[in-house]
């Protein structure tokens, strides 16, 4: 019998599969292909090692080796599916938004530990992308309400159809760049942000899975600093006395960051570091009392999270 003959099992699609991503780098072919497949007929992966002798119907084939393909030339597989896990909740991702990193959990967890449970707090996430951070903090701090920006109005109907399938009431949206976006006469217990932080130019652009991503929501001038500059000035007024701004940045660019604060009036500036160890957080909080001085401050601080 011939190759194109034989039934197109599951097992044999998905190896057939797996020796064309193996020339791909920075991959993993047999997760590549398995869940690629599981997404294509709408199963679990445990589903195609119960079943590996059934055949795919030629539609099915069709659709999956589209994927591999698009796959093999580098395109991420959460725009191939649509979709990405982030803290506990699956979430729909677009060309319009970038993909939600597991890094950025960190200053979800950071977030939750100045926020409790029991208490209602204003919240505003700037650049909301997604939605990710502001459904994760919604999810898990429902007695708060938050404010989700971007000055994307296609990410931002990304967000909103998150936060409806999911079902969270405790989040408005509004579209506008970083802090102009948010209402007026309302102060925020805190202010979290994973803006655009790459330099223009930088080689990483290049890389991975960057290239499909929306570069408006990467690169931020030639130093990377632009908007995160902007919100440090922003945010201040924004927040209340005590409140707390949390920024995720680059891994070279803690220093900058505390010292920025520190220029700004905010106290308290710590830079935190992810599980590589690397500098990715920085906060700081709006005094209680504006004295003009912080004797305390030590802009140079950077601590594991």
């Amino acid at each position: 019998m011939k190759t194109a003959d034989r039934p197109q099992t599951i097992q044999r699609v998905v190896q057939e599969a797996v020796e064309t991503l193996s020339a791909a780098k920075d991959l993993v072919p047999h997760l590549e292909a398995e869940s690629l497949l599981a997404f294509t007929l709408g199963k679990s992966r445990a589903y195609l090692f119960a079943w590996p002798e059934k055949t795919l119907t030629p539609d099915e084939l069709k659709r999956f080796r589209n994927l591999i393909l698009r796959r093999l030339k580098g395109e991420p597989h959460a725009y191939l599916t649509g979709q990405k896990a982030f803290w506990s909740l699956l979430l729909k991702v677009s060309r319009e938004t970038l993909i939600p990193r597991p890094e950025t959990e960190l200053l979800v967890e950071r977030a939750l530990e100045l926020l409790p449970l029991n208490l209602s707090n204003t919240i505003a996430d700037l650049g909301t992308g997604s939605g990710a951070i502001a459904a994760a903090l919604a999810h898990e701090r429902p007695m708060s309400q938050i404010w989700a920006t971007d000055r994307s109005a296609a990410a931002l109907a990304v967000a909103r159809e998150n936060f409806q399938r999911i079902g969270l009431r405790n989040i408005a949206c509004a579209e506008g760049n970083w802090c102009e976006a948010l209402p007026s006469g309302i102060n925020f217990s805190l202010i979290v942000s994973n803006p655009p932080y790459i330099r223009a130019g930088d080689p990483h652009l290049g890389q991975g899975g960057l290239p499909w991503e929306p570069v408006g929501a990467l690169v931020s001038g030639e130093t990377g600093l632009n908007d995160l500059r902007q919100i440090i000035d922003q945010a201040f007024a924004h927040l209340l006395p005590g409140g707390w701004l949390l920024l995720e940045h680059g891994f070279d660019q803690g220093s900058q960051v505390r010292l920025l604060l520190a220029e700004r009036g905010y106290v308290a500036i710590r830079t935190r570091h992810d599980l590589s160890g690397l500098d990715r957080l920085t906060e700081g909080h709006r005094p209680t009392q504006e004295t003009g001085t912080n004797p305390g401050l030590r802009i140079g601080e950077s601590t594991p999270s």
